[in-house]
């Protein structure tokens, strides 16, 4: 027992290496993850009592776990034997299908960095392209929600900074779980979406198999209380206007509400800009008629190298005015008749967002052009004190509280794109500029007194 036993070195240090990894793996990892664990249990429950709406234990189970739980969900189950039957697949192998789909729907949220790197970006960011302005502030109804209701955040889509800006203008609020679609679906966007607590869904898809799955998530998410955000839309307007409703999402959230036994309460928020990052690209998709959008890397990465190198230079200038309008939550269980469908309902919530739709700037400008210009500047300033008027001060921003100056903001940043230029009879849209015009217009046609009713707000399956 006591004699010496000769190794080679390689073999030792083999030897030494797994015996590492014994000692990391049985007895390190495990106390550093209970030690980080009791920390970032700490920390959380020091946040949630800054916020209105604490986090929900369901956020803070393991994502394992909630995959886990998902596969073996009875709905799930019984979906899982349907597609079996439909394909000729042993169940094992539709079993594994189903898994997949849990992995790539469910996330894995950090509130470290929901709270610590994804609000502080959001409002850095926010704040360096726009000039952010509340229109019609949130409603005192908002703060006397039920704590045992689930929070909705129903908006309107006009662009990706949709999803940076509302993040940040409720952060006092809660952590928002978003729905958000194949485009962020690429490494490493994926994992920073993710540990945010946005989960991914394939828009198109028709596999059943994958919209039961995508379903029991988002009701075991609304049974849980989770506070969430969707675009009813169910994509990026292309034409700038209120889109018609898509029903899905909002059928799964009433239905795990129902299952639960649990309120839940949608609250409306309008946005609007002077300037929409992907416009160009917006309109281009409409006039083929497609949403095939050619965003490609390089010009996206162009784009922002632009910037910044305007803002080293001392030329850069913010793209206007972004604005946010809350219109009057809708309560689940007090909602009024006309809205007991899912199609119904969705039609309601999509009018209250048009209702306090934010008008800005460069949409009137554009829209006052195109139906009445040309128009030189008096004109154009008594023309827009009109529209003014007839709005009111709760549904219309004046930058400066000065109508004057609201029209020179407008028709500096038309002219500057070359959307408008000056003629002889006065400013005019350009032939080049009218889709864009057309764009900005059409996301205030719907509040202008004089519009006819010619958005579709019919509802359509899908999510």
């Amino acid at each position: 027992m006591t004699g010496s036993v000769t190794l080679p070195a390689w073999l030792f240090v083999l030897i030494m290496a797994f015996a590492a990894v014994t000692f990391a793996s049985h007895f390190l990892f495990p106390s550093v993850r209970w030690f980080l664990r009791r920390r970032l249990e700490r920390a959380v429950a020091r946040l949630n009592t800054r916020l209105e709406r604490p986090i929900e234990p369901f956020r803070l189970a393991r994502r394992y776990d909630l995959i886990q739980r998902l596969c073996y969900d009875p709905e799930v189950t019984r979906a899982i034997v349907a597609r079996a039957r439909e394909t000729g697949v042993r169940e094992d192998v539709a079993f594994e299908e189903a898994r997949r789909y849990a992995r790539e729907i469910v996330p894995s949220f950090s509130a470290l960095a929901y709270f610590g790197v994804a609000i502080r970006a959001a409002r850095l960011l926010s704040n360096a392209i726009y000039r952010v302005r509340i229109v019609r502030p949130d409603p005192e109804s908002l703060r006397g929600i039920d704590p045992e209701a689930t929070v909705v955040f129903v908006m309107n889509h006009r662009s990706n900074m949709d999803y940076v800006l509302v993040t940040w203008l409720a952060a006092d609020r809660s952590a928002l779980s978003y729905a958000v679609g194949e485009w962020a679906r690429v490494w490493p966007l994926s994992r920073l979406i993710r540990a945010m607590g946005a989960y991914f869904i394939r828009r198109r898809s028709r596999n059943a198999l994958y919209r039961r799955v995508l379903e029991r998530y988002v009701q075991l998410a609304t049974a849980g209380g989770v506070t969430q955000a969707i675009f009813p839309e169910g994509g990026l307007s292309l034409d700038g206007r209120l889109a018609s409703p898509r029903v899905g999402l909002l059928k799964y959230i009433s239905e795990g509400a129902a299952d639960a036994g649990r309120d839940v309460v949608f609250v409306p928020v309008a946005l609007n800009y002077d300037r929409v990052l992907e416009d160009r690209i917006l309109v281009a998709a409409g006039t083929r008629g497609d949403r095939r959008f050619n965003a490609r890397i390089s010009v996206v990465a162009g784009f922002a190298l632009k910037q910044i190198w305007l803002r080293l230079t001392g030329r850069y200038h913010r793209f206007g005015y972004a604005a946010v309008s809350y219109g009057t939550p809708l309560s689940l269980r007090g909602q009024p008749e006309a809205a007991r469908t899912p199609e119904a309902l969705a039609r309601e919530l999509l009018a209250r967002i048009g209702a306090v739709t934010p008008v800005l700037p460069v949409p009137l400008v554009a829209h006052l052009l195109l139906s009445e210009g040309p128009l030189d500047r008096s004109g154009l300033e008594r023309a827009f004190g009109r529209a003014a008027d007839a709005l009111g001060p709760d549904r219309i921003y004046l930058p400066r509280g000065n109508r004057d100056y609201a029209v020179e903001t407008g028709l500096r940043a038309l002219l500057k794109r070359q959307i408008v230029r000056e003629e002889a009879a006065g400013f005019a849209v350009t032939e080049s500029g009218a889709p864009l015009a057309r764009y900005y217009a059409g996301s205030i046609a719907h509040a202008m007194p004089a519009a006819a009713p010619d958005v579709d707000l019919s509802a359509t399956a899908g999510s």
